[in-house]
């Protein structure tokens, strides 16, 4: 049965960028070889510790967020635990209820940016069509004022009959 993790863990100040990348790259191999798969890869970057760990008071935060199996859980916990740049580590099962909401929240994004809305459409027609009703008839211009001005005020406002709560 596949579950959604959070692997959090801090790598000492010390490494590279080389080995970063090696050590995600390791994680991301561990899970593929497992039938998971990784969600995110959030890097917090060098940040102060809690207290010092290892005569370190600095580390590297990365958290992942992945789909896993128990037994992928346990390799992942021994493959981190043999590692000499990972100070600690962290795998905790996430809310179901919470991934739901991101899973909704993630495919609503993606189709609000995939298919522009009508409405937007229809607005951008709007704006390129001229409205027949006004072609060919002259307008009128208030005195005092030039056709330069006229293009330089914001349409009129309708008002709105405010509606009166009695208490």
């Amino acid at each position: 049965m596949r579950r959604d993790y959070e692997l959090g863990f801090i790598l000492s100040p010390e490494v590279s960028e080389e080995q970063t990348r090696a050590i995600l790259d390791r994680v991301e191999q561990v899970v593929a070889n497992y039938n998971g798969e990784v969600v995110r890869v959030n890097q917090w970057g060098r940040r102060r510790l809690g207290y010092p760990i290892q005569h370190h008071r600095d580390g590297f935060y990365i958290f992942i967020d992945m789909i896993l199996t128990p037994e992928t859980v346990i390799e992942l916990d021994r493959t981190l635990k043999v590692s000499e740049e990972v100070l600690r580590h962290l795998i905790k099962r996430r809310d179901p209820k919470t991934v739901q909401k991101e899973r909704e929240a993630r495919a609503a994004a993606a189709a609000a940016s995939a298919a522009p809305t009508a409405a937007v459409e229809e607005q951008e027609l709007e704006e390129v069509a001229p409205d027949e009703n006004l072609v060919g008839e002259e307008t009128e211009i208030p005195s005092g004022l030039s056709a330069e001005d006229i293009e330089d005020v914001p349409p009129a406002i309708e008002e709105v009959e405010e509606e009166t709560i009695e208490a």
